[in-house]
């Protein structure tokens, strides 16, 4: 289960990608997540991802 939070959320998925997975793809097919709500919640606190740095800046 996702932190609910979206700054610790923020930071979760951001640790993940750095330590875990290649992709926010693969993360989001691994952890179950929906990929388009992932996004929209974390650009609610106005954070994108960013492909080429595997992260949400």
């Amino acid at each position: 289960m996702l932190p609910q939070d979206p700054v610790i959320l923020l930071s979760y998925v951001n640790t993940k990608l750095r330590d875990q997975y290649p992709s926010l793809d693969a993360l989001c097919d691994d952890l179950e997540t929906d990929r388009a709500q992932l996004e929209e919640t974390l650009r609610a606190i106005n954070y994108e991802y960013s492909p080429e740095r595997n992260q949400f800046i």
